[in-house]
């Protein structure tokens, strides 16, 4: 976990404390005038300010432009589209493949949209609060079909380097001989996460220890001005 992101944790955790319940057993000892807890918050008000202030300033830290609002939406939205193709494109462009790569992430854990305009630091912890990391997961070619029904049925999810048109999931590079091809997923969509069962089947698994959150950065950075792909690469009928 980045710095960061023990920063934000921290300062959850204490707003998790602050909102707790404490059960105690026997209550013993002299009241407290109420001037005193005011005093004490005063103090920690106090302390915790040069932290949020210097967390402030590094979240609203400018990284990109969005020349087009970037939505989440089924079954396919132009933000669904820019993070798998932003994961795809962090993971493999310095890999060399001899087996075909897609990128499949869930529509579910896209948690916030970007508005046209700077695009923040801040604005990709919302999309991606949560510290998932990148999985690389090696399937058999018959899994291929169980995908392309969780697809149909699910109503679209955030595909790269393929696509779902009448009824059929086509993975760019695939072909009669292809006897096995590489899923770029989550974690937590790895290990059967929103019902993902054909992972089950998977031949290998490989946990980068990349945070997926941290591809976005990078690649929002190095984009400069967030490429849009608003054609759908999910149509359902």
């Amino acid at each position: 976990m980045n710095k960061l992101s023990i920063i934000i944790l921290s300062f959850l955790g204490a707003g998790l404390m602050a909102c707790s319940s404490i059960y105690i057993a026997n209550q013993t000892g002299t009241l407290i005038p109420i001037e005193k807890g005011e005093e004490q918050t005063s103090n920690m008000e106090e302390s915790i300010t040069p932290y949020r202030d210097s967390l402030d300033q590094e979240m609203n830290l400018i990284i990109a432009q969005a020349d087009t609002n970037f939505i989440v939406e089924r079954p396919s939205g132009n933000l669904n589209n820019w993070v798998a193709s932003a994961i795809l494109t962090h993971q493999t462009k310095h890999v060399r493949l001899s087996i075909p790569v897609v990128c499949l992430l869930n529509t579910g854990g896209l948690r916030s949209s970007i508005n046209k305009g700077p695009v923040t630091l801040a604005d990709i912890f919302k999309i991606m609060p949560f510290d998932n990391t990148v999985v690389w997961v090696k399937m058999p070619i018959e899994s291929l079909s169980d995908i392309q029904e969780y697809l149909l049925k699910s109503g679209g999810e955030p595909i790269a380097n393929a696509s779902l048109k009448d009824g059929q999931l086509l993975i760019n590079g695939v072909s009669k001989e292809t006897k096995e091809f590489l899923v770029i997923t989550s974690d937590y969509l790895a290990n059967g996460g929103d019902k993902m069962n054909f992972f089950k089947k998977a031949i290998e698994k490989n946990d980068t220890g990349i945070l997926m959150r941290d591809c976005l950065i990078e690649e929002a950075k190095n984009q400069g001005t967030l490429v849009s792909e608003p054609t759908p690469r999910i149509e359902l009928k």
